[in-house]
């Protein structure tokens, strides 16, 4: 969508991650204006790519904390949430593992504090339940905290299908929109990019690791946050059933500690490390960070195999000087609400938190708001041929033909779902982006195969010269010039 300076709107929400597309996709349901403003390329493009992709149960946070009723309420809808916007949601369940009898009264905490939050359904397993749950792990293992209500959730797709579903409900998205400076006006704010601004009535502040940042320029000083690293190591699909739950270890003051999980496409996730940080941007692996997660994950799952590694990346969390997520009208300005702070468990609170922020911006814009007579809950479900039958894929191939001609062998993606993804909306408008829209680009060979043919495509759905087509926006261009 192109970016239209100078417009006005009821609402303006900074951020186009997890939370602010869901916040985004809430406001879309009622008669009024609002406008997502993203500082990168594409959404999803901060925390809500690089992160655990867990839905937690709700038994680590403190009771009575934003975080504790977010993370309850918050796992409650995702399933729901999820077959709407036809996002990939996997209900495997979690276990804590106790690696001594000296870890057992951590688990006892655990446990009375899940019941307190009302996570239902947790247990204790001794050695013998937990061997017979997971094979693989420590066979030294004294005992587990056992939550059947855990899950995985593709966290960057969940937050696309929001997306598209804001932007089709009326919502606007302008990319490449860096808020760097807001004014205020009697009746709300104007808010500055280098090359354009936009009139907002009400800003939601949902930021990630810039949200302070934002605060300040809305004269709000009350929180901090300090950038705090994970890195994470992915395996192929080879390694697959290595473990069906996912397994953490007992936490400590930097969070819930290196996991290792089943992903909802089939490969294993290990991770993360933790380190505070000052730099909002760097996320640079190190041979350090990647060589402590392997050896911790040894200590639980000691049978895995680190030859089958496909990448590795790193995601930066949004730790509050609060220790908890702000979600609140600001003691500052009232029509500045802030959706702020939202480190883990923040993927799985964020259905809940999209809703109680958005609550919060229509009683700052006056209280009843219509809601919108043709307002559309989901998205259509996307055409995957990897997961159509061979029937399946002969009737979407007589339908399209471009469905028939395979893209990325690794991941059996089709011309046509590359198509789909660039033409939706808030479709894709780089390479990363089609990759996470179709998975094009994330299998073994990482898009060398590929990723020739989807930047040609990309070039000709957009109208532009291949030369100017980038792998994530800004400077990331591929070619420098036309090849012979």
């Amino acid at each position: 969508m192109l970016n239209q300076s100078g417009r006005s709107y009821d609402v303006a929400v900074i951020g186009a991650g997890v939370v602010g597309a869901l916040i985004a996709r809430q406001l879309g349901r009622y008669d009024i204006t609002a406008v997502v403003l993203e500082r990168a390329n594409d959404v999803a493009q901060g925390t809500t790519k690089a992160n655990s992709a867990i839905v937690h149960a709700g038994f680590d946070a403190k009771p009575g904390s934003n975080k504790a009723k977010m993370n309850v309420a918050g796992n409650r809808l995702m399933p729901g949430l999820c077959e709407t916007l036809h996002v990939p949601f996997r209900n495997n369940g979690s276990l804590v593992i106790a690696l001594s009898e000296e870890e057992l009264p951590e688990l006892q905490r655990l446990l009375v504090r899940g019941e307190a939050n009302g996570v239902p359904g947790l247990r204790l397993l001794d050695r013998s339940e937990l061997l017979a749950m997971e094979p693989q792990v420590n066979p030294e293992a004294a005992a587990a905290l056992y939550a059947p209500t855990g899950g995985v959730v593709s966290p960057y797709e969940l937050c696309v299908a929001a997306a598209e579903n804001a932007v089709a409900n009326g919502v606007t998205l302008l990319r490449n929109f860096a808020v760097e400076r807001i004014t205020r006006e009697e009746r709300g704010f104007v808010l500055f990019s280098a090359r354009e601004s936009v009139r907002a009535g009400v800003v939601i502040n949902a930021a990630g690791v810039f949200a302070d940042e934002i605060a300040r320029m809305a004269g709000d000083e009350s929180f901090r946050i300090r950038p705090r690293r994970g890195e994470y190591i992915l395996l192929d699909s080879s390694q697959a059933g290595v473990v069906e739950k996912t397994v953490f270890q007992c936490p400590s003051k930097m969070g819930k500690g290196v996991l290792i999980t089943p992903t909802v496409h089939g490969n294993i996730l290990i991770g993360p490390s933790a380190q505070d940080i000052d730099d909002r941007e760097d996320l640079a692996t190190t041979h350090g960070g990647l060589r402590g997660i392997q050896a911790a994950v040894r200590r639980t799952v000691p049978g895995y195999q680190i030859r089958d590694i496909i990448t590795s990346f790193t995601g930066l969390r949004a730790h509050c000087s609060r220790d908890d997520f702000v979600l609140e009208a600001s003691a500052a300005n009232p029509r500045l609400i802030h959706a702020a702070g939202v480190e883990s468990p923040g993927l799985t609170a964020a259905p809940a938190i999209a809703q109680h922020i958005a609550q919060l911006a229509l009683k700052a814009l006056g209280g009843a708001c219509a809601e919108k007579a043709g307002w559309v809950p989901g998205r259509p479900a996307p055409l995957r041929m990897r997961e159509l039958s061979h029937g399946e894929r002969r009737a979407a191939i007589a339908k399209n033909p471009a469905y028939g001609r395979i893209v990325c062998r690794c991941e059996t993606v089709s011309e046509g779902e590359i198509l789909d993804a660039i033409r939706a909306p808030a479709g894709a408008t780089d390479v990363d982006g089609v990759k996470r829209r179709t998975r094009a680009g994330m299998g073994r060979c990482q898009g060398g195969f590929c990723g020739p043919r989807v930047l040609e495509l990309l070039a000709r759905e957009l109208g532009l010269p291949s030369e100017e087509i980038t792998k994530c926006g800004g400077d990331s261009r591929i070619l420098l010039n036309k090849t012979k």
